[in-house]
């Protein structure tokens, strides 16, 4: 927007042939009618316009599109006046006279702060929910822990192994990792190796050519390829045949292999996340597994806390689930579902061999099964769930012969339960009593005691 037609003309033309698509304006009148019509990415306006002057129309485009790029175009004796719109919130200005390259270079640069910002934006809105990263969700102490540690190791490189119980939640792991770091906007490959047969891994993993073998019509990219410039996830690693384990580490050593069947080596630029729930130091010393290879996958540790040393977590995944698995019949939105205290309290007791998945999957059964109720209960929750563990209620002790003094043994054994519950949830003394049924001032009256 500029009154001047030479000069418009010419700064017209020359950011066309610099790549941007770009429309004039003669005066604020035009200028705010454009605007009306189409949500622009820049806007290079002079100040002194006839008619509505600059700083309206820039005021006016700031306030119907927030994220603008305002770019002030000054002359003589209006810079107080440009700096005034900066604080207002135009991204720079240029005094009259300038060189195009002067213009180039302060909108090349409120462009790159608009991508930063916007990438910010978008990581602290993955990273920043209120008890969680992206789909993970969790305030026990492990997963603050974990949430950090994602925050920290995502922008690198470094190859990482994820261990946990199945049920845990390695995949879901591995993607914010890979939402979280600068490959983003990549491709993020998984593979389950333990799914895939020995014979057809070979080729899944790194693809082969036409006539490689019996079957290979045609040429097939392998999960490598897919994944470059991306991240590839290897669940269940621990299962990978010793032949390709040997492949695998040339891969991260090299960034290079080549397809089955062809002698052409092809690089790739490729993040390696795998996963597993087996102790592969353990298979390492077993023979089982390649030294070396559970030294490259090994760069940074991530490892998952079960589900029962967390259950203060439940309840944050319990909803979650129920936001997720009960929306109406197109799926749009949560039905505002709820859950009895009797339920929730029975949820906590378990000790989710299953873990995450397994706590889904009992929601979604009940979800199913309330009809047109508004309030999951007990009865709604799988048998196993239904009662108390038989456990809880058989003797801990074998009576011996010579007696006991009954009142040493119980403060004993009442001692030894309490400290083991405050270890389960990292000294959070209300966690601690739900676990052990009581209310948080009897548990602190009885570690008064103690």
């Amino acid at each position: 927007m500029d009154d001047e037609e030479a000069l418009r003309s010419v700064v017209a033309e020359r950011l066309t042939e610099e790549g941007f698509e770009v429309s004039q304006a003669a005066d604020g009148t035009a200028a705010l009618k454009a605007l009306e019509g189409f949500a622009f990415d820049v806007i290079v306006s002079d100040l002194r316009l006839p008619g509505v002057d600059g700083r309206e129309v820039i005021d006016a485009a700031l306030a119907r599109y927030p994220d603008i790029v305002a770019i002030v175009v000054t002359g003589y004796g209006t810079v107080k006046d440009a700096v005034e719109v900066i604080k207002a919130g135009a991204a720079d200005f240029i005094a009259k006279p300038f060189q195009f390259d002067e213009l180039r270079h302060v909108l090349n640069n409120a462009l790159e702060q608009k991508r930063l910002k916007s990438e910010n934006a978008y990581l602290h809105q993955q990273l920043d929910e209120r008890f969680g990263l992206g789909s993970m969700v969790g305030k026990s102490a492990p997963m603050r822990a974990l949430f950090q540690l994602i925050e920290t190791v995502a922008p690198t490189t470094a190859t990482i192994l994820i261990t946990g119980e199945t049920g845990t939640g390695k995949e879901m792991v591995a993607r914010a990792i890979h939402q979280t770091s600068s490959r983003h906007r990549e491709r993020f490959v998984a593979i389950n190796v333990s799914a895939i047969p020995e014979t057809l891994l070979d080729a899944e993993l790194f693809g082969h050519v036409r006539g490689a073998f019996t079957g290979a019509v045609a040429m097939r990219q392998g999960r490598l390829e897919q994944a470059d410039k991306g991240t590839l996830f290897l669940d269940e690693v621990g299962t990978m045949p010793m032949p390709l384990q040997m492949k695998l580490l040339r891969v991260l050593q090299e960034r290079e292999f080549e397809r089955i069947g062809d002698s052409r080596t092809i690089r790739v630029d490729v993040r390696i996340v795998a996963a597993t729930n087996a102790d592969l130091l353990k298979m390492v010393k077993e023979g089982s597994f390649r030294e070396d290879l559970y030294y490259r996958l090994n760069v940074i540790h991530v490892h998952l806390t079960p589900l029962r040393e967390r259950p203060e977590d439940i309840p944050i995944l319990v909803k979650r689930f129920i936001d997720k698995l009960s929306g109406d019949k197109r799926g749009e939105k949560p039905l505002g579902l709820s859950i009895s205290q009797e339920a929730m309290r029975r949820l906590m007791s378990d000790p989710w061999p299953g873990n995450v998945r397994q706590l889904e999957n009992a929601i979604e059964r009940a979800i199913a099964l309330l009809g047109s109720r508004r309030q999951i209960e007990l009865t709604d929750l799988p048998p196993d769930l239904q009662t108390t563990a038989d456990d809880a209620a058989k003797p801990m002790l074998e009576f011996p012969e010579q007696g006991v003094d009954l009142a040493v043994l119980v403060s004993k054994i009442e001692q030894e339960m309490i400290g083991r519950a405050l270890a389960r949830t990292d000294n959070n003394k209300g966690a601690a009593a739900r676990l052990l049924g009581l209310k948080r001032t009897t548990l602190v009256e009885k570690l008064k005691r103690f």
